[in-house]
């Protein structure tokens, strides 16, 4: 959960471009990211193009150390990158100031985790609730909203159950309905099927897929799962900091 200041009235809005329908919702243009490592920078990114259309699923894979999760930060605004520029719904979002790539984060983007991180100390809906707050919307309205978005993940009936009563693909559920929650137009997973078995990793992505599409939202998935291969529309490797394939006609839903 991204925790962020109080949007505020006047400027909290971000104008919708319409450019990105034509050239991509998520646009990376020479993305580089060094790190500092003794007296050297260690490279893990070497100049990223890439542009993912709008209402598309993407998975982004490749071997431990490849860059994925540098690059999928990056790409979800939570880190900046060396040198090269990110464009999010037409936005711009490496020069934006922390605040309002903050408000930006908040308003368009759902972010699912691996390890779920669900507050185990509320409930099920309570946990969506806490993300509908931070969108700005309280009382029974967030309690409504929740409860129609676990009732669209199938877990209804487990609203009042807190994550310690859940199975694993029942968490992760919870994780897709809270990062569901507002109706972000982008999404971006790490790893979200890594403590699921087969079954409950290729139902719960599925469902986001179901989802997502049902509400026009761009997924951004980084796994190593190749068990979820066909509810890609399209598939990018990278490999020691670059792209070395994609898969543009992933597969035919």
């Amino acid at each position: 959960m991204i925790i962020v200041s109080p949007l505020e009235p006047e400027t909290a809005r971000f104008p919708m471009d319409t450019s990105s329908d034509a050239q991509g919702a998520i646009v990376a243009k020479g993305v580089e990211m060094s790190f500092p490592a003794g007296n050297q920078d260690i490279q893990v990114l070497k100049g990223i193009d890439l542009s993912i259309a709008k209402g598309s699923v993407q998975l982004l894979m490749g071997p431990s150390g490849s860059g994925k999760t540098t690059l999928l930060t990056i790409l979800a605004g939570l880190l900046t990158p060396t040198a090269g520029q990110v464009e999010l719904l037409g936005h711009e979002i490496t020069q934006m100031s922390r605040r309002k790539l903050s408000r930006f984060r908040l308003q368009n983007i759902g972010f699912i985790f691996q390890g779920f991180n669900l507050f185990p100390a509320l409930t099920a809906a309570e946990n969506i609730e806490v993300a509908l707050n931070l969108k700005d919307i309280h009382g029974n309205s967030a309690r409504r909203q929740a409860l129609e978005l676990l009732g669209e993940v199938g877990l209804k009936d487990r609203a009042d159950l807190r994550p310690s009563s859940l199975s694993g693909g029942q968490k992760q559920r919870v994780a897709i309905a809270r990062a569901l929650a507002g109706k972000p137009p982008l999404i971006v997973a790490d790893e979200p099927t890594a403590a699921l078995d087969s079954h409950s990793g290729h139902a719960t992505i599925e469902l986001l897929r179901r989802l997502a599409k049902e509400g026009g939202a761009t997924v951004l998935i980084v796994t190593h799962d190749p068990r979820i291969l066909d509810v890609a529309d399209r598939i990018l490797y990278l490999e020691d900091g670059e792209i070395v394939s994609e898969d543009k006609a992933a597969i035919s839903h």
